[in-house]
């Protein structure tokens, strides 16, 4: 049986597939944020140390952007990874952002050209701007790391 995401039947359908015991069950087996974290970019240094002001920003954001969103089911991390590198190189303006997530991209597996091709197929949807930006970026983090 298929459901489009727009079906009236799709949430009684997953509940009715899995009890809710499986479902607190597989959210406790999940990964921490900062494993999830870990897991994309490696052992980078956190971003919550050495600014009280910020940390409790970044520990919050840890938790909940990479402890959830990312740790969810249903998409791999490598996927979820190419995913965030093509909002961002979209949306434009985010460049350090963007750099962290290409590597971490390239650290899951992405390669260059994989990720010069993701970057070439925004320019019709985000503009040319933006592809020629991350493409500027994606050239910095590949020639100097």
């Amino acid at each position: 049986m298929k459901f489009g995401l727009d079906s009236p039947h799709l949430v009684e359908y997953y509940w009715t597939m899995q009890s809710e015991r499986e479902v607190v069950m597989a959210r406790d087996a999940r990964l921490s944020g900062p494993d999830v974290r870990r897991q994309v970019f490696g052992d980078v240094k956190s971003p919550t140390s050495g600014d009280p002001f910020m940390a409790p920003f970044f520990d919050a954001a840890i938790e909940h952007v990479w402890g959830g969103v990312w740790n969810r089911p249903g998409l791999e991390l490598r996927y979820r990874s190419l995913v965030v590198v093509s909002v961002l190189a979209g949306a434009g303006g985010h460049n350090e952002e963007l750099k962290t997530h290409l590597r971490g991209a390239l650290n899951l597996g992405w390669t260059a050209e994989e990720l010069l091709e993701a970057l070439l197929q925004i320019a019709p949807y985000a503009g040319f701007t933006a592809a020629h930006e991350a493409l500027d970026v994606l050239s910095e983090v590949i020639t100097r790391g």
